[in-house]
C-alpha cells in the first residue's frame, strides 16, 4: 500500500512517460497488462491506450493542473494539446491503482473553451486562455 502522495506522483509520472516522452517500453512499467479501460474514446486494455497514442503527432502534450488521491484512486485535471484537433481537450482522468500498477481508468473530456466561447469569462485550464 502506497501513500496517496506516492500514488499521485506515480500517476503523474505514468502520464508524462506515455503522453509526453512517448516511451512505450517504460510506460509498460506503469500500466497493468490487465488494464481496464472505461473511456468511450479508447479501445480496451493497455494496448488500446498505447495504440491511440502511437500515431499522434510528436507535438502531443499532457499538462496537469491538479492531482487528487483517495486511497488507490487518483483523479487528474489536465489538458491534452498538440494532437491534431482544432481545440485542446480538458480532461478529468480517474485511475485506480492495484498491485503498484494502473489497473483501471475513467475519463471525462471536453473541448477547451476560448475567451469568446467562455460564458464565465474564465479559462478552463490554468489562468489564461489558449492562443
Amino acid at each position: 500500500m502506497y501513500t496517496e502522495e506516492q500514488n499521485k506522483k506515480f500517476v503523474l509520472e505514468a502520464f508524462d512517460t506515455l503522453f509526453n516522452k512517448r516511451d512505450y517500453a517504460a510506460a509498460e512499467r506503469f500500466w497493468s497488462p490487465d488494464y481496464i479501460q472505461h473511456s468511450a474514446n479508447i479501445a480496451p486494455g493497455r494496448e488500446g491506450l498505447f495504440d491511440l497514442v502511437k500515431p499522434m503527432p510528436a507535438t502531443l502534450r499532457y499538462e496537469n493542473a491538479l492531482a487528487v488521491a483517495s486511497g488507490d484512486y487518483v483523479m487528474l485535471h489536465g489538458r491534452f494539446s498538440g494532437f491534431g484537433a482544432p481545440v485542446n481537450w480538458i480532461a478529468a482522468d480517474i485511475v485506480r491503482i492495484e498491485n503498484g500498477l494502473l489497473a483501471e481508468h475513467w475519463d471525462v473530456l471536453q473541448d477547451e473553451a476560448t475567451r469568446d466561447s467562455s460564458l464565465s469569462g474564465l479559462p478552463m485550464f490554468g489562468d489564461s486562455f489558449p492562443n
